[in-house]
């Protein structure tokens, strides 16, 4: 799933003053941990919408959607009470703040350098074979490494299913992912790169929402197990079409 958001309105303001006051009663302040609300520096490395940012997904994997609130990520930010509200003011710009940060944490679950056809430009072949590593090692690294990333991207799937003007802004931010899987289909030798690319994204999907969150949850397949599926996969799709010279 894009990067970005911010939306203002008086009312919003009411609206997370609300929602805030309905989360303190539930004493969520406790559950993050009793980090008081004193302002830890912003530094270069990490800026204070992404602080704000990461406080909301940790907040959607621990606590759900109804745990998300402006008041909530404050105190689990570390930050000044009424920080999140001036930075989101409505609870569109805090969802669209953490879709964007999770945006930004899975674009380094595989580094660019780490893709197939990296540095080799727009046109560069890309050997079947290496699209399967690349795609086991993700898949690898999202089921061992980054299960929370897997459930708050979850989360905020289920509730763009609810609200139409963040399905909008879901869909674009998760586009950014979908172009480079086509174009590494039809590198590695696709003659139909986007169907073939959907059944990529769909078998993969698959397989993380059941071994994160499904009855599988307890068994997370090898680097070579997740080889020899996507390997399976390509091979139906390509099968013995060399790569795009």
């Amino acid at each position: 799933m894009s990067t970005s958001a911010a939306s203002p309105a008086s009312h919003g303001t009411e609206e997370a003053r609300t929602e805030a006051g309905t989360h303190d009663t539930s004493g969520a302040g406790t559950e993050a941990g009793g980090r008081a609300a004193t302002a830890a520096p912003d530094t270069p490395a990490v800026s204070r919408a992404e602080r704000i940012g990461d406080a909301a997904l940790d907040l959607l994997v621990e606590r759900g959607m109804r745990g998300l609130t402006h008041r909530a990520v404050d105190e689990r930010a570390g930050l000044p009470q009424g920080s999140t509200s001036n930075h989101a003011r409505t609870r569109q710009a805090l969802l669209e703040t953490a879709v964007r940060r999770q945006v930004q944490l899975e674009a380094r679950v595989l580094t660019p350098d780490e893709l197939p056809g990296a540095g080799g430009g727009g046109d560069a072949r890309v050997d079947p074979h290496v699209l399967v590593d690349a795609l086991s090692l993700a898949l690898h690294r999202y089921l061992t490494d980054h299960r929370a990333l897997l459930v708050s991207r979850y989360e905020l799937a289920l509730e763009a299913t609810r609200r139409p003007e963040l399905r909008v802004f879901f869909d674009a931010a998760g586009s950014v992912f979908r172009g480079p899987l086509v174009a590494m289909a039809a590198a590695a030798g696709s003659t139909e790169p986007e169907r073939h690319a959907l059944s990529l994204i769909a078998w993969a999907e698959g397989l993380m929402f059941s071994c994160a969150v499904g009855s599988f949850h307890s068994t997370v397949p090898g680097r070579a197990e997740l080889r020899t599926g996507i390997a399976e996969l390509l091979r139906g799709m390509l099968g013995d079409r060399p790569a795009r010279g």
